[in-house]
């Protein structure tokens, strides 16, 4: 698999190292309007593959982009301590506007692959600019935010947070949605489980998974002024998908016709993924108190994607 990434920032590079040291792309060209970041980014990583797989990385321009199966974008303005992934989304509109374009003259029949925020609203903008079909332009979503959620359940269960099911839907953001009525682990519904091994998820544990799950990004940013790790294995993993052609099930944000009686908007559902992009979409069983969250998640991504898609200029559109 031949992988561009758009971006050689902290995302981006830690994106082209997973790729490279987990040997899911044979090829990755990295991108970025700071070409000797590009250059540094891609000699650096390139030192490592000795002792991983012998992949090949080097910085490039747009032209290098043919052939990619995935291009992924995580060029943007940065998330600053206390300011919200909607606070970026006037700057990244811009952003989009000047690169989606350039993908899509030198990849055509690429996969677009979105982790810049907020991710759900760029998303949809780079389904506008480029044009493709919704199968072929996949956001991020909430699989690192369910990967989180899984993290921490596995830890109090004590158990192995890869045998733990259990799904973050809806906006990658502070409206996600964690789903506690059909998580299990063993095929064992996540409560019951809890209660098996003496270790119950009483209203205060599920209030703390829950404000650990959803602030995460605000406590790692506080911390380090980034997050990169994280997203980079989801990166990874989503592209693992598509070039295994695996049908793997994750929670990926795309484009849905409608969601909870909201029309036309992106936000993350079990998703189906492999060579053509999304194969399918899976609602899944949800409580009441879940169906009015996930709807009300759904209401607010939508007044901000079509704030975001009239920011788009009229050339562009």
């Amino acid at each position: 698999m031949k992988v561009g990434i758009i971006g050689a920032g902290q995302v981006g590079s830690a994106t082209a190292f997973a790729l490279i040291m987990r040997g899911v792309a044979r090829k990755v060209v990295l991108i970025d309007a700071n070409e000797k970041r590009a250059k540094a980014e891609a000699m650096d990583i390139a030192h490592a593959t000795p002792f991983a797989y012998a992949n090949k990385i080097k910085a490039g321009t747009y032209d290098d982009l043919k052939g990619c199966e995935v291009v992924i974008i995580t060029a943007g303005a940065n998330q600053k301590p206390g300011e919200t992934r909607i606070d970026l989304l006037g700057r990244n509109v811009k952003i989009f506007e000047s690169i989606i374009p350039q993908v899509v003259a030198a990849a055509p029949d690429t996969t677009l692959l979105i982790a810049s925020n907020p991710v759900d609203i760029m998303t949809e903008v780079a389904l506008k600019l480029s044009g493709f079909p919704k199968e072929k332009v996949i956001g991020s979503g909430t699989v690192l935010d369910t990967a989180r959620f899984r993290t921490l359940l596995g830890y109090h269960l004590g158990i192995s947070p890869k045998s733990v099911h259990a799904n973050v839907l809806g906006e990658h953001g502070d409206s996600e949605v964690l789903i506690w009525s059909n998580g299990d682990g063993g095929t064992v519904q996540i409560e019951e489980l809890a209660r098996m091994v003496g270790k119950p998820l009483t209203p205060e544990v599920k209030a703390q998974i829950d404000d650990c799950v959803r602030n995460a990004a605000y406590q790692i940013i506080e911390g380090k002024g980034a997050t990169f790790y994280g997203i980079a294995g989801a990166m990874c993993q989503i592209c693992q998908s598509i070039t295994n052609n695996e049908y793997a099930i994750l929670t990926v944000s795309s484009h849905h016709e409608d969601v909870e009686g909201i029309n036309n908007v992106c936000l993350s559902l079990p998703t189906v993924i492999g060579k053509r992009g999304i194969h399918n979409v899976i609602f899944p069983r949800l409580s009441e108190s879940e169906h009015r969250d996930l709807k009300f998640s759904a209401e607010k991504i939508k007044q901000y994607t079509d704030e975001a898609l009239a920011q788009i200029s009229t050339e562009s559109k």
